[in-house]
């Protein structure tokens, strides 16, 4: 699964440093699959989704930080846990149960991002 940041968070930004897939935004911000990845040009998403790694997105939340669900790994492949999560002041970084992966899947996803 992905993690997510509730309407609890406090904007303090301690979260957006430590992903190392650079999936974390504040507030309203546009963001790009190229963003902190190698990703460029057309990708396929494992799901099969072409995407432009270099495109703006919509902000996922225009009123607090937030993780984009296609980039957040829970940081498999670089920590033992979620960083920002273990740096959130509010503990605002909780699983995102609507959106569950395998340990397979998200190790799949860091290796699509950073080959």
């Amino acid at each position: 699964m992905a993690i997510i940041i509730t309407d609890e968070c406090i904007n303090c930004g301690a979260c957006e440093p430590e992903c190392p897939n650079n999936a974390i935004y504040e507030g309203g911000a546009e963001w790009r699959y190229s963003d902190g990845t190698s990703l460029t040009g057309l990708f396929k998403l494992l799901d099969g989704t072409e995407k432009d790694a270099g495109k703006n997105n919509t902000p996922v939340n225009m009123d607090v930080y937030f993780i984009v669900p296609d980039k957040c790994t829970e940081c498999k492949g670089f920590h033992d846990e979620p960083q920002c999560a273990a740096v959130c002041p509010v503990d605002c970084c909780v699983d995102d149960q609507d959106n569950r992966e395998s340990l397979d899947t998200l190790l799949a996803k860091k290796d699509l991002m950073h080959l």
